[in-house]
């Protein structure tokens, strides 16, 4: 997705940002295409990092950071949605548009078994909800946008862990019927959707899946084919699955708890016509390399 002269530096006039989750795998590619845009960048990190033309790091986090600016033109966030809208509604920080990453996981585990799931869910939503009332209240213009299954950064906790673990085993395994649809989008593209949505002065909430929709086991079947060697998929009987699910915890697998196993069989598809009428939001098809996974 292109976001070409979508800030509007072509007319020559300089823009400040101010992005918050700048080194992570969102924020990396958003800083590089809002320098390209033109911006001036105020960018947020824990630790100490080397400024460059067109980016001030500042080092600090949302509960405390020195050298903030009294006013910019938008600000991104790409770190957790709550916490900044807490940020934001206490923060003294003038800007006319406000882009937030939150997640579609404020839809897929608000009726999760799992109750920690369920409050993922719940934060989220309050958090899209305490964002949306300050910046009416400033005259703000604000969105959230809801990514699901994120790749392409080598940080994501599905598609790198998966080939992660295929690396280390030259294999992976699969329960069968593992063919809910998905559709994993690329983080260049949430990042050009960002700038498109600040753009755009989009309002409201967007979900944004990738290009692209196909079944979990085809998924991970095309992350496997392209890591160097190859790994093999194996699909073998839920009751077999859960025994060797059991022992890969033992071991210190953590993060697929039974409600995200059960959600390989269930399809998983979001709309994206809402972000493509209000920022021309348009993701590229799942075509993964090996070094999209780290």
């Amino acid at each position: 997705m292109a976001a070409g002269g979508a800030s509007g530096a072509g007319a020559g006039v300089s823009r400040r940002a101010l992005v918050f989750g700048a080194s992570g795998q969102i924020g990396r590619p958003l800083l590089a295409r809002l320098r390209a845009d033109g911006w001036m960048v105020d960018a947020v990190s824990r630790q100490p990092r080397a400024t460059f033309d067109g980016v001030r790091w500042l080092r600090g986090d949302l509960a405390a950071c020195d050298g903030l600016p009294a006013t910019v033109d938008a600000i991104f966030s790409c770190g957790p949605l709550d916490a900044f809208a807490h940020w934001y509604a206490h923060a003294g920080i003038t800007a006319e548009r406000v882009v937030a990453f939150g997640s579609t996981s404020v839809h897929v585990k608000r009726d999760s078994r799992d109750p920690a799931e369920r409050d993922v869910a719940a934060r989220l939503a309050e958090g899209e909800r305490a964002l949306f009332a300050a910046a009416q209240a400033r005259g703000a213009a604000a969105a959230v946008l809801r990514p699901t299954l994120v790749y392409g950064g080598g940080a994501d906790r599905t598609l790198s862990r998966i080939a992660a673990l295929a690396r280390r085993w030259g294999r992976f395994v699969l329960p069968r019927g593992a063919v809910g649809l998905r559709a994993p989008v690329h983080v260049d593209d949430l990042a050009a959707a960002a700038l498109a949505a600040c753009a755009a002065g989009a309002r409201g909430g967007f979900d944004l899946p990738g290009g692209e929709v196909l079944p979990y086991r085809e998924m991970v079947a095309r992350v496997l084919a392209v890591l160097e060697p190859p790994a093999r998929l194996l699909e073998v009987p839920a009751p077999l699955f859960a025994l060797l699910l059991a022992g890969a915890r033992v071991a210190g697998l953590r993060g697929l708890g039974d409600a995200a196993l059960a959600r390989m069989r269930e399809d998983l598809v979001f709309d994206p016509a809402p972000a493509r009428a209000a920022f021309g939001y348009a993701p590229r098809a799942f075509r993964p390399d090996a070094g999209m996974f780290g």
